[in-house]
């Protein structure tokens, strides 16, 4: 099945493109850092930088604490939350969105190329990229509409009204983009370039060799012998009359 497999060459490549974009995809979801907050008030806030992300608000403080860590305060920002913005629940589930569909996309991807490599029949094979590809497109969409979103709140300097429970200022002297939306971007880059890939699979023309009439056996895309060019039973047209010796013997 080499033929299959040299077709897939780009495929395969970009199936672990995908699966690299997805593992980012969920680094990004959970990193608190999409937006970065300098405030000026330091009374709660002791570092004076608080970490907005689509999930919870964190900063350092020596005045509150947390269980989990001595220096750090961490508050959740649900789903229903009335003071989130409205691109913080979006990014909430179209992310969650992108890691179920990008699941899909490379598990079509690995049917696919175990399709080839076992050499089963062309339909399933188109199909499967072809999915896998749609798949993929729609996870790297999926994330970029919040991260995009996401951005350009904070390129326009936007503020949330935190609860006071918060303890973070309303407005922020300064803001800028986090880590959380930068490897975000990069994994959506990553996840709809492997979809593009897949979308490309063209199948061969031929998938098997076949013998012509002469008795060779070639492919339908090669290069065919001609049956006259090599014919070898017509005795009419050949009987050994150009050698010398045959006709000697024939004269005794």
């Amino acid at each position: 099945m080499a033929y299959l497999v040299h077709s897939s060459h780009l495929q395969f490549v970009s199936l672990w493109v995908g699966v690299v974009g997805w593992i980012l995809t969920g680094v990004a979801m959970g990193l608190v850092q999409w937006r970065v907050w300098y405030v000026a008030d330091l009374t709660f806030v002791t570092s004076g930088v608080v970490w907005v992300g689509i999930w919870r608000t964190c900063f350092f403080s020596h005045v509150l604490v947390t269980a989990e860590l001595e220096d750090m305060f961490c508050q959740a920002i649900g789903f229903l939350d009335p003071y989130a913005p409205a691109e913080i629940p979006a990014a909430q589930a179209l992310m969650v969105a992108a890691l179920a569909v990008g699941i899909g996309g490379n598990a079509s991807a690995i049917y696919a190329l175990r399709c080839v490599y076992f050499g089963r029949p062309e339909r399933p094979v188109r199909t499967a990229f072809a999915l896998a590809g749609a798949l993929q497109l729609l996870a790297g969409a999926c994330a970029l509409v919040p991260l995009s979103w996401n951005l350009n709140s904070v390129v326009a300097n936007r503020t949330i009204s935190f609860p006071p429970r918060f303890n973070v200022p309303p407005a922020p002297v300064s803001q800028e983009v986090g880590a959380g939306i930068a490897v975000g971007i990069t994994a959506a880059i990553l996840v709809t370039a492997s979809g593009l890939a897949f979308l490309s699979y063209r199948f061969p023309f031929t998938v098997s060799p076949r013998k012509d009439r002469g008795g060779f056996e070639t492919s339908s895309m090669g290069v065919s012998f001609s049956q006259q060019s090599v014919s070898v039973g017509d005795e009419s047209s050949y009987h050994g009359r150009d050698n010398q010796a045959f006709q000697s013997q024939e004269s005794l």
